[in-house]
C-alpha cells in the first residue's frame, strides 16, 4: 500500500491522532493523548462526549463496538450490543419503528467502555482513571455546547414526526422550537446520569442506583425491559473476523455484525485488478455496487445472532466461495435489485498513539434520535434497535428471549505484517459496506491520502430517509457522463447533491511506519481529525 499524504488539510503526527463527527469530541481525545493517555482511553472520551455533542446519533441508550490493538501485536473486538427482554414476548404484526415499542433491547455502551477502560490497563499500559476520562462529557453535558449544523438538520428532516417523539422535543428543543445552529444546549440530567456512572463504575448503569432509575424508566415509558435485563447486559470480547487484501489483511466484527459483508465485498474485489481501473470511472461504480449486491444477498440469507442461529462466516469468506462470487459479477450488466433497505446513523471515532496502540470505533442508537423516548429523568434517549428483529419465524433474525439483533455496525481495521495500518469506519446501515468499499478501494489501491478518499463522490444502493426507490444513489459531482453509462449498464440511477448528509460520514487514519499518522473525518460532518 502506497499512500500519496499530500493534502495540507490532513491532520498529522508523529506521536498520535485522533478523530471523530464532532470538533469538541475530538479535541477532548487528543487532550487525551497530550496527557499521556493512550488509544483506547482518548476512544473512550471521545464516545462519551459524542453521547453529549451528538445526540441524534448516539447516547448512553445505544450499542458500541471497539476494534483495539495493542503494541504487542494484539487485537481483539468489543461487540456492545443490548439483548432481547428474556421474557417471552406476544407481538404481531409488524415492529414500531420509534415508540416505547421499539425500546426491546438492552444498551452496551456503556460496558463497551467499561471494558475497554480494563483493556487499557491491561493490555495497553493505561494509567488514567476511569472518571477522568468521563469528566470532559460531564462537563460538555452540564456547561452546553453550541448545537451543530447536523443535529439541526435531523431536527428539521423530522420535524413532521416530532409529535411522536416528545423526549426529542423536550431534551433538544428549548420552547418547543428547533434550535438555531450555534445556540447552546446544556443537558443537566445526562450530566447527572454521567457523574453517577464515573463515581460508582459503569456497571452503575446496569445494576446500580442509576441502573435502578434506569429500568423504573423503561417500565414507565412502556417498554418490556426490566433490571434483570440490564443485569444480564455484556459488551463481548472476541477475534475478529479477517479476509486477505493486497499483502494485508482487513479485520472486522463477527455476527451479528454486518463485518462479515464488509469483509465478502472487500474479498470479491480483491479478484479484480483495480489498477487497470480508473478510480471514479462508470467501470469502477458498476463493480463495486455489484461485489455489494453480491454480499448482500448472503448477508440477507444468513447473518443473525450465531447463539440463535447457524451464520457461515468460513464458507462466506473462503476463497472457493469468494471466486464463485466474483465470477458472477458482470462488467456490462447491473444485477436487479429489488430488496429492502436497512436504515441506521452512527458515529465513527477512531484513536492511535505512539505506544502504538490503536482503536476504531463505531457507536449507535440505530435511527436518528433512537426509539425518541427518554428513560425517567436519566435524559437517556434509548435505542430502537429492536426494531431490526423480524417477526418471521423462519427468519434468522426473528426475535426470542436474550437474543441480539442483527447490527449493521462494523468498524474496521487493515494490518498489515501484524500492524494497523488503517483505522475506518462510518455512519449509515446499509450504506456502510458500500461506503467502506470505496473509502479501502481508494486508500488501498489507488494511493489516495485520507481527506481525497473520504471527499469523493460515494454511491448508495437502495432506499434513503427522503427517497423510497430502490434505485442506485450517487453524488451528482461524480459527472453526468459516469451517470449515463450505468444507467445504459441497467442501474436505476438517482442522483444525490455532492457532499449528501446521506452518504455517510466516514473517518479514517492511516498508520505509516516512516511518516507518521495522518488522519481525517468526513467533510460531510461536524467533525475533524487532529494530531499531537
Amino acid at each position: 500500500m502506497s499512500i500519496s499524504l499530500t493534502s495540507s488539510a490532513l491532520a498529522h503526527s508523529h506521536e498520535g491522532v485522533v478523530t471523530s463527527p464532532h470538533t469538541l469530541a475530538t479535541e477532548a481525545g487528543r487532550e487525551v493523548l497530550r496527557q499521556g493517555g493512550n488509544a483506547v482511553e482518548a476512544a473512550i472520551t471521545m464516545g462519551a462526549c459524542l453521547s453529549v455533542t451528538y445526540p441524534h446519533f448516539t447516547g448512553l441508550g445505544g450499542d458500541a463496538f471497539m476494534i483495539i490493538a495493542d503494541a504487542n501485536g494484539g487485537v481483539q473486538t468489543l461487540s456492545g450490543i443490548g439483548q432481547a427482554p428474556k421474557a417471552n414476548l406476544k407481538l404481531s404484526g409488524k415492529l414500531p419503528a420509534r415508540g416505547p415499542g421499539s425500546m426491546l433491547t438492552t444498551a452496551a455502551t456503556v460496558d463497551t467502555w467499561g471494558q475497554a477502560h480494563e483493556i487499557s490497563r491491561q493490555s495497553c499500559g493505561g494509567k488514567m482513571g476511569w472518571a477522568a476520562l468521563l469528566e470532559p462529557a460531564i462537563q460538555l453535558a452540564k456547561e452546553g455546547f453550541p448545537v451543530t449544523p447536523s443535529q439541526r438538520f435531523w431536527l428539521d428532516f423530522r420535524s413532521d414526526d416530532l409529535s411522536m417523539m416528545p423526549s426529542v422535543r423536550e431534551l433538544f428543543m428549548s420552547g418547543g422550537k428547533i434550535p438555531r445552529d450555534g445556540e447552546q444546549l446544556c443537558q443537566p440530567q445526562l450530566a447527572a446520569s454521567l457523574q453517577s456512572i464515573a463515581t460508582h463504575g459503569y456497571r452503575d448503569f446496569y445494576e446500580g442506583q442509576l441502573g435502578a432509575k434506569i429500568a423504573a424508566g423503561l417500565a414507565a415509558a412502556g417498554s418490556p425491559l426490566t433490571g434483570a435485563d440490564l443485569a444480564a447486559t455484556r459488551a463481548r470480547i472476541e477475534t475478529p473476523l479477517s479476509v486477505p487484501y493486497r499483502g494485508g489483511e482487513l479485520l472486522a466484527h463477527r455476527p451479528p455484525t454486518q463485518g462479515m459483508t464488509t469483509l465478502e465485498i472487500m474479498g470479491i474485489l480483491a479478484r479484480f485488478d483495480l489498477s487497470r481501473i480508473k478510480e471514479g470511472s462508470a467501470d469502477y461504480y458498476h463493480l463495486l455496487v455489484e461485489a455489494v449486491k453480491r454480499a448482500f444477498l448472503d448477508r440477507n440469507s444468513y447473518l443473525a445472532d450465531p447463539d440463535f442461529a447457524s451464520v457461515p462466516c468460513e464458507k462466506l469468506l473462503s476463497p472457493a466461495h469468494l471466486d464463485a462470487e466474483a465470477a458472477k459479477v458482470e462488467a456490462g450488466k447491473a444485477l436487479d435489485w429489488p430488496f429492502a433497505y436497512q436504515h441506521g446513523d452512527t458515529v465513527y471515532l477512531a484513536a492511535a498513539d505512539r505506544f502504538g496502540n490503536a482503536v476504531s470505533m463505531l457507536q449507535t442508537i440505530y435511527y436518528d434520535w433512537g426509539s425518541g423516548v427518554s428513560v425517567g429523568d436519566t435524559g437517556i434517549l434509548w435505542h430502537n434497535r429492536g426494531a431490526a428483529f423480524s417477526l418471521d419465524p423462519a427468519h434468522p433474525n426473528v426475535i426470542a428471549p436474550g437474543k441480539r439483533p442483527f447490527h449493521t455496525l462494523n468498524p474496521g481495521m487493515y494490518r498489515v505484517d501484524g500492524k494497523p495500518r488503517l483505522l475506518y469506519g462510518t455512519q449509515g446501515a446499509d450504506g456502510q459496506p458500500q461506503t467502506l468499499a470505496a473509502v479501502l478501494t481508494r486508500l488501498i489501491d489507488y494511493g489516495m491520502d485520507p481527506l481525497s478518499a473520504l471527499k469523493a463522490p460515494r454511491f448508495l444502493l437502495g432506499r434513503t430517509f427522503s427517497d423510497g426507490r430502490d434505485t442506485l444513489k450517487l453524488e451528482q459531482d461524480a459527472g453526468d457522463a459516469i451517470f449515463a453509462e450505468l444507467t445504459r449498464r441497467g442501474h436505476q440511477m438517482s442522483p444525490l447533491p455532492a457532499q449528501s448528509a446521506l452518504a455517510g460520514h466516514p473517518g479514517a487514519v492511516v498508520i505509516d511506519p516512516a511518516k507518521g499518522f495522518y488522519a481525517a473525518h468526513d467533510p460531510r460532518s461536524d467533525g475533524i481529525a487532529l494530531g499531537l
